[in-house]
């Protein structure tokens, strides 16, 4: 029986994730199609559709803030229903939309509600889990929910971007109705008999040595998102620049990299579990991600199935994020745990803002690939520098506090 149940755990923590990637990815499948639905011509489109993309990326970062702090406080539960509300009915609604602002605001309140997936469920699975096996829950989690972006593509490409985003949210209200009855992590029960600071954001800054890792969490899964917010959402730009006879549709590059991304989350926790390291796996995934981006941007010859190829190995390439999710909720202790899970891949998604405002100022005077390349290598340099500064963590015992 407990068994079944956490197996439901790490099913309705998988689905939330799908949805959490649908909706991230939606966006990028329908953008051109709904803002020219919108009145707007290609060359206007091009002008905003980045900015809206940086409007979710907002409500991600803030709602990763909301929700991490009630889940400590509250519960994880109680995140994983209140979300999963919020998000469904800022999609439902985002449907209806006849403004730019509109648009704006439902993809800022959507981002904010989806925040919560991803955090809530590591948090929820890490907890319950056996501390040698955590590592399976949360590669479920991560390689099933890379696979809504598959199912973004093909929704999107086969019906109307409104009625992509009402299934969307559909879609959520479904998995609202599953959750009914899934229980709450023994860990968070247990300290609300004792006197704890929970969610306490000050913990976080107040002490040097937990704020360096804190930012060292966060600092590992920049790569991630410079490909995913520019080498895979600006993929047309890129390609243009390498072969400029050459045009590619954005959600092709979408799909097959979350298709890589998929593969490459079940391997990095099979190779976690393995050799019982999440740094050794992490630090390996790194250096095959410099060597897969190297050939991306500097290789001119290229035609479709080859860009098909590079799209889902840099993908796979950037599948160390499920570790990268899980080494920051094995960080923390139970009274923070929450707050550093959500907002840690949180403040990396909404990192993508600054990357892609850098990479955009740079293309101005140094072009597309050289961009590309600086942005990236710092991303790179940084994420190795704080892998290598935090502490190994499997199979660590998480049921701790922190202290003022």
């Amino acid at each position: 029986m407990q068994t079944n149940a956490f197996n439901k755990l790490v099913i309705i923590a998988a689905l939330g994730y799908f949805v959490d990637i649908y909706d991230l990815i939606l966006f990028n499948v329908v953008k051109k199609q709904s803002i020219m639905d919108l009145g707007f011509t290609e060359a206007q489109y091009k002008l905003h559709d980045i900015t809206l993309f940086n409007m979710q990326m907002a409500g991600m970062l803030i709602g990763g803030l909301i929700w991490g702090v009630l889940g400590d406080k509250k519960g994880r539960v109680s995140v994983l229903f209140g979300s999963i509300l919020m998000y469904s009915l800022a999609n439902i609604a985002n449907a209806f939309v006849t403004s730019l602002e509109m648009y704006g605001v439902l993809r800022f309140i959507a981002g904010v509600g989806l925040a919560g997936e991803l955090g809530a469920g590591i948090t929820l699975v890490a907890e319950t889990m056996h501390k040698d096996k955590r590592g399976y829950g949360t590669m479920i989690i991560v390689s099933v929910g890379a696979l809504g972006a598959v199912c973004a593509y093909l929704v999107g490409d086969n019906f109307s971007w409104k009625t992509a985003y009402i299934i969307g949210g559909g879609m959520g209200m479904l998995l609202l109705a599953l959750r009914a009855g899934a229980f709450e992590s023994g860990m968070f029960k247990q300290i609300q008999h004792y006197k704890t600071d929970n969610g306490n954001l000050l913990m976080l800054v107040n002490d040097k040595k937990r704020f360096l890792k804190y930012v060292a969490c966060i600092l590992i899964g920049l790569p991630v998102w410079f490909v995913v917010g520019v080498l895979i959402n600006l993929s047309d730009r890129i390609v243009e620049a390498l072969n400029p006879a050459m045009h590619i549709e954005v959600r092709e590059a979408v799909m097959y990299s979350y298709i890589g991304l998929s593969f490459g989350d079940l391997l990095s926790g099979f190779f976690s579990q393995y050799f019982r390291s999440r740094k050794k796996v992490i630090i390996g995934y790194l250096f095959a991600l410099t060597f897969t981006v190297a050939i991306y941007l500097s290789n001119n010859d290229i035609n479709l199935p080859y860009l098909k190829i590079m799209w889902f190995l840099l993908g796979s390439a950037t599948g160390f994020w499920a570790l990268f999710v899980t080494n920051a909720a094995e960080q923390f202790g139970t009274n923070l745990r929450s707050t550093v899970t959500n907002t840690v891949p949180n403040f990396v998604r909404g990192a993508v803002v600054p990357i892609t405002l850098s990479f955009k100022g740079l293309m101005e005077t140094l072009g597309t690939i050289q961009s590309a390349i600086i942005v990236g290598s710092i991303c790179l340099i940084l994420s190795l520098i704080a892998i290598l500064s935090v502490k190994e963590t499997f199979g660590k015992d998480l049921d701790y506090v922190e202290t003022l």
